[in-house]
């Protein structure tokens, strides 16, 4: 009952104006001090009785000069909940000062009534105090913010440490166990709260009322960390993160900016360490091009290739926002790192051939990485004529300035959905892909290639940030199909292979990526629930927290994704990098299907388009009818259009007939 009122009391206190906290320190030193001086002297002399004949004036001064000295040495500017250790200093140094200001009064103006040994007394009573006061007020301030925010940190390293003091100094959390694997740090006690062995923490939620678990683990490996995450998936606490400690020291980023565990530690992988010759090939000290800068793969290859020391990096996209964006980090890190790179951002649509032709010659690019295409597959199959236009014109139109500029490597960004496509996206994907190995009949100088990978974590359209916004609202997490099966990589990684694969490139190449193991989306949906300090809700859990709700498989969306047309593949110098060889068709053959397939766009012709495609991509079968809602209302407002001609022809018909009757 007594730490509710002490709550309630820290509450009050904290809603007080700055100006009223000052004055009650200043009351509450005015009676402090003159105590403190009276103990000083009882202690000295053995006798209370002499400390109160003292003069009046000896008490009034001493409180005048304390509080004077204080206030110049900022004690009542410090905020008191965020007192820290070099508090201590400044108390020792005015506690000094003011004990010396006051031997220097008692004996000029007083006659020397007290005694120097008695002012020492004094002075370190008055250190004491300081201390004592300011740290109770602390700590109760302490209590009242972090209360319903009782955190256990796993790691009780350096960066443990500065996490558990820096979350002092926040107020609103309170850290009350360290857990850590290293048995030489357990049962040790750091910055006050003890070091407890994994297997504890368990009991230690339940027993503290830990609410959540900080991962503080910085040098450990992904992998490592992914076993940690295994182990914390069972216990009813959210496993979070926090920002890194130098970010928080250098203002920017906050304790109080918590973040989901990441996605990247979730598959438990450690990315293979990049060759730095295939890294800088296509990059170092040349014009680089990213078309689609302002996505998510496009974003991470220009955050990979400016530290790669390219002599300009031209930034081509359609989105205003996007451009902004991305242009703008990319020059903090510019700076940051005192890169000398000229950062070229360009708004324009790779469909517009002759506006990626002059871009190319002005800048004199020299390697282009397009990852500039419509992905989300529901949405292309909902827009045909437009995923055909972008995903396939447009890497033929990137492709055919490419050419026309003597660009000297040209890499295209497909999707595992180019294998054996049951959608449009993966259709238009397949057939770039084709486009791409044609066109490198007709040229000297450019290398063509494509690279080839499932889905990246954390990217537009991933199912990762889908299922954290869906727990954070409360469920049900929606998930398609119980066997629904995807390969994942994380953004950087990916970006990073993409990379050193354009380096590998001979011409007409096609590269897949090592995505490890497959990935089951109902699992991966339960182990974020579980690590979100939720529990999950199905029949053998009634009462669980979140429900995972099934909606079905998606227009056109597959079970199963794979990598390869086949299994003609070889390896590269990159064991994570693999040659794959499939079959090609003519620039002869291929330009004809263009020419057809530009006539349908123009007819905004749907099922022609559809029909060319599954014609090109010989494993294109696609699942149900057209579903483009365009074209599906315009084929119902012809219908409907045509059933009215008739039915008034038919009227026509009939009402010469009745004409004729009559005049028989």
């Amino acid at each position: 009952m007594w730490m509710g009122w002490v709550e309630r009391c820290a509450g009050w206190a904290t809603g007080l104006p700055r100006a009223v906290k000052v004055a009650v320190a200043v009351i509450a030193d005015a009676i402090a001090i003159p105590t403190m001086l009276i103990l000083a002297i009882t202690l000295r002399r053995a006798s209370l009785a002499d400390a109160l004949a003292i003069t009046p004036l000896l008490y009034l001064c001493a409180t005048t000069i304390c509080i004077g000295t204080f206030s110049a040495f900022g004690i009542y500017r410090a905020v008191f909940r965020f007192v820290a250790q070099g508090a201590l200093i400044h108390s020792w140094l005015s506690a000094l000062t003011a004990a010396a200001l006051l031997a220097g009064s008692n004996f000029l103006l007083l006659g020397r009534p007290v005694s120097i040994n008695a002012l020492t007394i004094f002075a370190l009573l008055l250190v004491v105090y300081l201390l004592v006061s300011r740290s109770l007020v602390r700590e109760v301030f302490r209590y009242r913010h972090g209360s319903k925010a009782r955190v256990a940190i796993y790691g009780a390293g350096s960066a443990g440490v500065q996490l558990a003091r820096a979350l002092r100094d926040d107020g609103r959390y309170v850290p009350v166990a360290f857990v850590d694997a290293d048995p030489a740090l357990q049962g040790t006690v750091t910055c006050g709260v003890k070091v407890h062995p994994p297997a504890t923490l368990a009991r230690l939620i339940r027993g503290k009322r830990i609410s959540s678990v900080l991962l503080a683990m910085p040098s450990s490996s992904r992998r490592q960390r992914h076993e940690v995450l295994k182990s914390l998936e069972i216990l009813p606490a959210h496993v979070r993160t926090v920002p890194d400690i130098s970010d928080i020291v250098a203002g920017r980023a906050a304790v109080a900016d918590l973040q989901e565990v990441d996605a990247n530690d979730l598959l438990g992988r450690d990315p293979v360490a990049p060759d730095q010759a295939l890294l800088g090939a296509c990059i170092r000290g040349k014009v680089v091009l990213v078309t689609g800068a302002g996505g998510s793969i496009g974003s991470e290859l220009c955050r990979q290739i400016l530290p790669l020391a390219p002599r300009r990096l031209v930034l081509l996209e359609i989105s205003e926002p996007a451009l902004y964006q991305i242009e703008r980090e990319l020059q903090l890190l510019r700076k940051k790192h005192g890169s000398a790179v000229d950062v070229v951002p360009l708004l324009g649509d790779v469909r517009q051939r002759g506006r990626v032709g002059e871009i190319m010659q002005a800048c004199g690019v020299q390697t282009v990485y397009h990852a500039a295409a419509y992905k989300h597959v529901p949405i292309v199959e909902h827009n045909i004529i437009e995923g055909i236009q972008n995903n396939v014109f447009g890497s033929w139109h990137a492709a055919e300035a490419a050419l026309e500029a003597g660009v000297e490597t040209f890499v295209l960004i497909s999707s595992d959905k180019a294998v054996k496509p049951t959608n449009v996206m993966g259709a238009t994907k397949r057939l770039a892909e084709l486009t791409l190995q044609a066109l490198q009949e007709r040229s000297r100088d450019t290398r063509f290639c494509m690279v080839r990978f499932g889905n990246v974590l954390e990217s537009s359209g991933s199912v990762v940030p889908l299922f954290r916004e869906q727990i954070k609202r409360g469920g049900p997490v929606t998930v398609t199909h119980k066997e629904m099966i995807r390969y994942f990589m994380t953004i950087p990684e990916a970006s990073q292979l993409v990379l050193q694969a354009g380096a590998m490139a001979r011409g007409g190449d096609g590269f897949v990526l090592d995505m490890g193991e497959p990935v089951r989306i109902v699992e991966l949906a339960k182990r974020m629930i579980r690590l979100m300090g939720a529990s999950v809700c199905d029949e053998s859990t009634p009462d669980g927290d979140i429900e995972i709700s099934f909606t079905g498989l998606r227009p056109a969306e597959k079970l199963y994704e794979e990598l390869l047309i086949g299994g003609n593949v070889s390896g590269t110098d990159h064991p994570m990098i693999m040659r794959a060889s499939e079959p090609r068709l003519p620039w002869q053959q291929l330009r004809e299907i263009l020419a057809a397939l530009l006539q349908a766009i123009d007819e905004f012709d749907c099922s022609t388009g559809r029909e060319l495609l599954m014609r090109t991509v010989a494993e294109y079968r696609p699942q149900g009818d057209i579903q483009d809602f365009v074209w599906l209302r315009g084929r119902q407002a012809e219908r409907e259009l045509a059933s009215v001609t008739d039915m008034r022809s038919r009227r026509r018909q009939q009402q010469v007939k009745s004409g004729s009757a009559l005049l028989q």
